[in-house]
C-alpha cells in the first residue's frame, strides 16, 4: 500500500480534560475485566494502549465522576463491540450480526439475562441501570433509539461487506452516520453536563444540523486517522477508501479531500452556531451547554488520536465467546 501521511484537521475550539482523568483511567480497565469483555493478554494490550478514558475525559469535561464513569464504559463498549464487527469474521455475518443486536437492544429495553448471553450483554444491562437510576426515562428512551441507528448502520455495512459492495460517497456518508456510533455518543452530552433540551426543541431544525455536523466530523476525522490500518486489512468501508475508489485518484490525494470534506464542515458548524435563533434566556444557556458539548467532542476526539495507540494496532481478533 502506498504511504499516506495525516493532514492537518481544523479544529479552533480549545483543549480540556475532566478533573477525574486519572481515577477514570484505573476505573476503565477495572470494569471491562468485572464483565469479562477483554480475555487475553492480546486483549489486554489493546485496550490499554487504546485510552478510551482520555477520549471520554476530553469529550465531557465538565461531567461529574459517576456520569463519567458510566459515559466511559458507554464508550468502551462500543469500542469493543466496534472490534467485533470489523476485525472478526462477525462483521461479514449480517444475520448472525442482526440477532446479536436484537439481543442487546432487548437488555436494554429490561429484558431479563441468560446464561446464554454474551459478557456484552451482562455489561450493556450494567450500563442500562446506571443510567436509568442517574438520569430520565425520557433520556433512556433517546438513547436506546440511538442504539437502534447505530445497529442499523452495523448491520449495513456488514451486508455491503458480504457481496463486496463499495458504496458512493453520499450513500456512504448516510450508512457512516449511522454505524459511527457519534449519536450515541452526544446524546450522552445531556446526561454528562444534565443538559435540559426543551421537548419542543428536540426537532429542531438548526440543533439537528448542528448535531449531524458533528457527528460527520467525529465519523470522517476517525477514517482519515484509521484509512491506513482498515486500508490494510482490506476494509472499503472508509471514506478515505471510498473516494479513492470512486474518483480514481491515489490514497495520498483522497487523504487530503476526505480532509477538506471534514475542515469545511467544522466551519459550516462555526457559522450555522451564529445564526441560532433567540428563544429565552434559561433556554439559550441550555443550549449553549449543549453546543460547548459539541465542541468538546471534536476537540476532545482529535487529542485523543495523538495519545491513542488503538490506530497502529492491526491483530486480528477472533470472534468474543459466550
Amino acid at each position: 500500500m502506498e504511504k499516506i501521511t495525516f493532514p492537518n484537521l481544523y479544529c479552533p475550539f480549545p483543549e480540556r480534560k475532566n478533573q477525574y482523568f486519572e481515577v477514570l483511567q484505573d476505573y476503565a480497565l477495572q470494569w471491562v475485566l468485572r464483565f469479562k469483555l477483554i480475555d487475553s493478554e492480546s486483549l489486554y494490550q489493546r485496550f490499554s494502549k487504546a485510552k478510551f478514558y482520555l477520549l471520554t475525559a476530553g469529550a465531557y469535561p465538565h461531567c461529574q465522576l459517576e456520569e463519567l464513569k458510566i459515559a466511559n464504559d458507554v464508550i468502551s463498549w462500543l469500542f469493543i463491540w466496534d472490534d467485533q464487527c470489523d476485525i472478526s469474521d462477525l462483521g461479514k455475518k449480517p444475520e448472525l450480526l442482526k440477532i446479536w443486536c436484537n439481543r442487546f437492544l432487548e437488555i436494554l429495553n429490561g429484558a431479563e439475562l441468560t446464561a446464554d448471553d454474551l459478557p456484552l450483554g451482562f455489561a450493556l444491562r450494567d450500563i442500562r441501570n446506571r443510567i436509568i437510576n442517574r438520569g430520565s426515562i425520557t433520556f433512556f428512551h433517546h438513547f436506546v433509539r440511538n442504539f437502534e441507528d447505530y445497529f442499523y448502520g452495523c448491520i449495513e455495512e456488514a451486508h455491503n461487506r458480504v457481496t463486496v459492495s463499495i458504496p458512493d460517497v453520499e450513500a456512504y456518508i448516510k450508512i457512516r452516520s449511522a454505524n459511527a456510533a457519534a449519536a450515541l455518543c452526544l446524546n450522552l452530552i445531556e446526561f454528562c453536563d444534565r443538559v435540559m433540551i426543551p421537548y419542543s426543541l428536540r426537532n429542531h431544525d438548526t440543533l439537528n444540523k448542528l448535531t449531524q455536523m458533528t457527528i460527520n466530523i467525529l465519523a470522517w476525522s476517525n477514517d482519515i486517522f484509521s484509512a491506513p490500518r482498515e486500508i490494510a486489512n482490506g476494509e472499503v468501508h472508509n471514506l478515505v477508501f471510498v473516494i479513492h475508489h470512486h474518483q480514481k485518484i491515489p490514497l495520498e490525494k483522497a487523504m487530503l479531500a476526505a480532509a477538506a470534506m471534514h475542515n469545511q464542515e467544522v466551519e459550516n458548524l462555526v457559522k450555522l452556531e451564529s445564526q441560532i435563533t433567540y428563544f429565552s434566556a434559561e433556554i439559550d444557556a441550555e443550549i449553549t451547554k449543549y453546543i460547548s458539548g459539541l465542541h468538546a467532542w471534536i476537540r476532545g476526539n482529535l487529542d485523543w488520536y495523538a495519545h491513542s495507540g488503538r490506530y497502529q494496532i492491526t491483530e486480528k481478533l477472533e470472534l468474543m465467546a459466550s
